[in-house]
């Protein structure tokens, strides 16, 4: 078994798809418009499956946002340098929520940062192997 994908429901395709290729460096890999069901797909990722789990966008006519309860953590993303990262994001336009550091209690760097309609990124620093 493996991960294909993880589904966010968004408020407005584009600006999440810009957020997540502009901003997070991602690729749009493909979409899917879907009329007679209410709703319009996009595929983004690093790469394509079934080598990385891809991210699904979803986006319900006429929905322009979600409560997103309790229950939902966060999507983690490894990078070089969390630092340069969130540099790199802050000017693009995006939102840091957490700088870069070492998490509570351990000695990883991470950050966190956030897409247009508040879903949290965790960013994990990892070193190139």
């Amino acid at each position: 078994m493996r991960l294909l994908h993880t589904m966010l429901r968004v408020g407005n395709l584009q600006r999440s798809i810009d957020f997540y290729t502009n901003v997070m460096g991602m690729t749009l890999l493909r979409t899917s418009d879907n009329p007679s069901q209410k709703y319009t797909l996009a595929f983004v990722g690093y790469g394509k499956n079934p080598e990385h789990a891809e991210l699904e966008l979803t986006w319900n006519y006429g929905v322009e946002s979600y409560d997103q309860g309790t229950a939902y953590g966060h999507i983690a993303i490894a990078v070089e340098d969390a630092a340069q990262t969130c540099a790199a994001i802050k000017q693009s336009g995006g939102t840091v929520t957490r700088d870069a550091g070492p998490v509570k209690g351990g000695s990883t760097v991470i950050a966190f940062v956030q897409d247009p309609d508040g879903y949290k990124i965790e960013l994990i620093e990892r070193k190139p192997m």
